[in-house]
């Protein structure tokens, strides 16, 4: 009998943890759509030129190359696809 009362209060901690997260998630969507609207209703495309993203991802890249030190592994990484292409 008391294992029927665990695993019933452990379903209702369940229950009333995925109801926390969809209203969270509501509240949030509607604050989107409010500030949507507050600006015009554009609503950014999700996609993003991949020139932006390499200008972000460049500096993070360095960083880890020169902290974990594979900057000799990218250099002849670098040469072998140079010399494939011929140059």
């Amino acid at each position: 009998m008391a294992d029927t009362a665990g695993r019933t209060a452990l379903r209702t901690q369940t229950v009333l943890r995925t109801h926390a997260v969809l209203r969270l998630h509501t509240v949030f969507r509607t604050q989107g759509r409010r500030m949507a609207a507050a600006s015009g209703g554009r609503q950014p495309s999700g996609t993003r030129h991949p020139l932006v993203a390499v200008a972000m991802v460049l500096p993070l890249a360095a960083l880890l190359t020169v902290v974990f030190g594979g900057w000799e592994a990218v250099v002849t990484q670098a040469s072998s696809v140079a010399g494939m292409l011929g140059r």
